[in-house]
């Protein structure tokens, strides 16, 4: 790992959304590419816990969402949520979960440099879940962590997701069956061994875009390695909650987080 990973070299400030927060798009450096990100703190001088967002999606699907940024800042973390590589006028391209994942681990740098956080914990949903649980096996200290509709099997999502297929093959260059290294190498289910923080899996059953299938093979695996793991299913909704139980959902895993602080 590049020794300068986590440096940042520019700040800008950034409207916030929320009179509580401040905003600051936030350029960083990923293994020598210069990579952008938002940081969400609460106003107020004080340390507070740290909160790695994670977003789903590739390219302009699923950006980064200031309003919900600004939300989890709300609940009293520190947030940095990096648009990952090529996005946003970041250098570089994305290519889920391959090499980008160094721009998670940077960004998990990147708030441990900074004075004011005390723990980070790291967040994903979606596709961020894939990037959540790399982070967490590339840094055990990670006080908590939590998937939220987290993708955690990549041939699963290969097979069930044809309309992401054609970027898929062009993203990771081929098939499961032509190149079943890279999906493994992008699959955190097959490297948990030495995994350490404590986790919780957040799911709609009725999840279409990413099938609650991957969150039951995650808390398989953690169980089987005797990992500790708690399980929020939510009947009858899908990849994304109706907007009072959502907010009520991030109040309640933030309290979860701060509980794992360590």
């Amino acid at each position: 790992m590049n020794k300068s990973n986590g440096k940042i070299i520019n700040i800008q400030r950034f409207p916030s959304p929320n009179p509580n927060v401040e905003l600051k798009i936030i350029t960083y450096l990923s293994n020598g590419l210069k990579v952008k990100g938002l940081l969400a703190e609460p106003k107020g001088e004080k340390t507070h816990e740290g909160f790695l967002y994670l977003r789903g999606g590739i390219k302009n699907v699923g950006k980064v969402r200031p309003a919900r940024v600004a939300q989890f800042a709300q609940e009293g973390f520190i947030v940095f949520a990096p648009y990952y590589r090529g996005n946003q006028g970041g250098e570089g391209n994305e290519d889920f979960a391959g090499e980008d994942r160094e721009d998670a681990f940077s960004a998990f740098l990147l708030l441990k440099s900074l004075p004011q956080v005390q723990n980070i914990h790291i967040f994903g949903f979606s596709r961020g879940g894939v990037m959540a649980l790399l982070t967490g096996i590339q840094f055990p200290d990670a006080a908590s962590l939590v998937t939220w509709g987290g993708v955690s099997d990549m041939s699963l999502t290969y097979q069930e997701r044809k309309d992401l297929r054609r970027m898929m093959k062009r993203v990771i260059g081929g098939t499961p069956e032509k190149l079943p290294e890279q999906y493994q190498s992008r699959t955190p289910l097959y490297h948990l061994e030495s995994y350490e923080p404590p986790t919780l899996i957040i799911h709609g059953v009725n999840d279409h875009n990413v099938s609650v299938e991957h969150s039951r093979r995650l808390e398989g695996q953690l169980n089987s390695l005797e990992k500790p793991v708690e399980c929020w299913y939510f009947e009858g909704f899908t990849h994304y909650f109706p907007p009072e139980i959502n907010r009520k959902v991030v109040q309640d895993l933030t309290k979860w987080m701060k509980k794992h602080g360590k």
